[in-house]
């Protein structure tokens, strides 16, 4: 069956490599910090001024002035410091981070991306972090759903909507499948409920033939 976003998160982070300083980007990456076992050693790093942030809080544990960028609260792990903003974004910036991941309205075969804005009349524009991330980062990984509401594939030859930045992704994790986007186009490197026909059958772009697939 394609991925819940709490298992699609739980996926991703069986790719962080341990001791990653790690930056997640507003909704649903934000999940991936309940799934990051603390013997990984994983520095999560949060553009409101925050390194050392810990799983979602819950209960007791809920602080209202211990937030995540989203405003969702969060607990923090020993050693977690708390930095200006503009310090924040030097980090973001200075290349100091080994791993962000970002939501997205689209993502192009060439691994542009495009996620604060649709473009479309009364939109809400979401400028923020990503932009410093999407070039700061070390790698770029995108967590999204496959397909908009409406069924059109987010992954496309050439993104339509505003860009965040230019060739920058190197992987997307979506319900249906993951996939890495490398010199030479596009691959699958594993299924969810799906098969490698039907998402030929259903994307715009050519996919490689995959490493790993698990239908």
């Amino acid at each position: 069956m394609p991925l819940d976003p709490d298992r699609l998160a739980a996926r991703l982070a069986r790719d962080i490599e341990p001791g990653s300083y790690v930056n997640l980007g507003i909704g649903q990456p934000t999940k991936v910090a309940d799934h990051l076992p603390a013997e990984l050693g994983v520095v999560l790093h949060t553009e409101n001024g925050m390194l050392g942030m810990g799983p979602a809080a819950v209960g007791d544990e809920i602080d209202p002035d211990l937030t995540n960028a989203g405003k969702v609260p969060v607990t923090e792990l020993p050693g977690a410091a708390y930095f200006h903003h503009a310090d924040s974004f030097a980090m973001m910036r200075g290349g100091h981070l080994d791993v962000c991941v970002l939501g997205a309205f689209q993502v192009s075969a060439n691994g542009d991306l495009a996620n604060w804005d649709t473009g479309e009349p009364g939109s809400i524009p979401a400028v923020g972090g990503a932009m410093d991330l999407a070039i700061g980062a070390k790698r770029v990984y995108v967590m999204m759903t496959l397909f908009a509401k409406n069924g059109s594939p987010k992954i496309v030859p050439a993104c339509t909507y505003p860009l965040t930045g230019l060739a920058c992704v190197s992987r997307v994790y979506t319900d249906h499948a993951l996939f890495e986007i490398r010199p030479g186009g596009v691959a699958v490197l594993e299924t969810f409920g799906t098969s490698i026909a039907d998402l030929r059958a259903r994307l715009d772009i050519p996919l490689l033939d995959s490493m790993n697939v698990a239908a």
